[in-house]
C-alpha cells in the first residue's frame, strides 16, 4: 500500500505541476495525456505483479532459505477430475502442498476437500465465486467473498485458514482494505506455470525446472488435465535434485 500512497502522491503533485505551469507559461494537453497513460500504465503494472508489494504486503517466496525447500500451490480447486489424483501422486513421493480453494468449489466437493486436509495438506482462501470481474469488487463484496469461503471451509472440517490468493493473481486497494479487516496473510509465488496456457507438459516442466530455486513457490492448477504429468514430472525433477516439497505455511516460518 505505501508504493500505491507513494506514486498517487507523485502524480497528484505533477498535475498540481501542470496546472500551474498552464497557467503560468501555458502547456500542450498532451503532457496531460502523458500523465494519465503513464499513471493508469503504473496502476496496472502494480495490480498484476504482487512481489511489487504495491497495494498490499505478499509472500512470493522465500529468498533467505538455505535448506532445498519449494512449496507447490494449487489454485482453484477442488476438482472432481483431478484433484484426488493430484493427491496421490503427492502422497506416492511423500510430498506436501498447498491448495487455494474456491469457496463454491469446497461446498459443492466437501470429501475432496476433506481429503485435501486428511493428507496433511494446507488450505487457503482463493474466494468465494471467482468470478470474471471479482477484481472490481467493492470492498463490501470482497469481504463477503473471503467471509463466504471461510464459513465454507469451518463447517466442513471445524478449521480455518489464515492464507489467501487473489483470483488471476490480482491486487487492487479495495482487496487491501478488505484483507486488513480479515487480517489473512496474502500469498502469491515466484514461478508462474502457465498451466493454463502451455498445454504441452514438457513446455511447462521445462518452464518451472530452469527458475528452480531454495524458497520458491510454484503455481499450478489442480483443474487442469496436464496437471497430472506435469506434477509427477516435477516431483522426479526435485527428487533428483534433492529438495524438499513443503507447504507455504512451513516456508513462512524458515529463517
Amino acid at each position: 500500500m505505501k508504493n500505491f500512497k507513494i506514486t498517487s502522491f507523485v502524480t497528484i503533485s505533477l498535475f498540481l505541476l501542470l496546472v500551474i505551469l498552464d497557467t503560468t507559461v501555458g502547456i500542450a494537453l498532451w503532457w496531460y495525456i502523458v500523465l494519465l497513460i503513464l499513471w493508469f500504465t503504473i496502476m496496472a503494472l502494480g495490480s498484476f505483479n504482487m512481489s511489487w508489494g504495491f497495494y498490499l504486503k505478499a509472500f512470493t517466496s522465500n529468498p533467505t532459505i538455505t535448506q532445498k525447500k519449494i512449496a507447490i500451490t494449487f489454485d482453484d480447486g477442488p476438482n472432481p477430475e483431478f484433484t484426488l489424483k493430484v493427491l496421490d501422486i503427492l502422497k506416492q513421493y511423500n510430498a506436501k502442498a498447498t491448495f487455494f480453494c474456491i469457496g463454491e468449489n469446497v461446498e459443492r466437493y466437501p470429501e475432496i476437500f476433506k481429503a485435501i486436509v486428511a493428507q496433511g495438506h494446507a488450505i487457503g482462501n482463493h474466494s468465494f465465486s471467482h468470478e470474471l470481474m471479482i477484481d472490481f469488487n467493492s470492498t463490501e463484496n470482497w469481504l463477503d467473498e473471503i467471509k463466504q469461503t471461510e464459513n465454507a471451509i469451518h463447517k466442513i472440517t471445524s478449521k480455518k485458514t489464515t492464507l489467501f490468493r487473489p483470483p488471476f493473481g490480482v491486487t487492487t486497494p479495495k482487496l487491501a482494505q478488505a484483507l486488513a479487516v480479515t487480517e489473512h496473510q496474502v500469498i502469491g509465488w515466484s514461478i508462474r506455470s502457465f498451466d493454463t496456457v502451455i498445454k504441452n507438459p514438457e513446455r511447462i516442466i521445462k518452464h518451472i525446472t530452469k527458475q528452480l530455486k531454495p524458497g520458491a513457490v510454484i503455481l499450478l492448477h489442480d483443474k487442469q488435465s496436464n496437471v497430472l504429468p506435469v506434477l509427477e514430472h516435477l516431483l522426479q525433477v526435485l527428487q533428483k535434485q534433492d529438495y524438499q516439497a513443503v507447504t507455504i505455511n512451513e516456508l513462512l516460518n524458515e529463517n
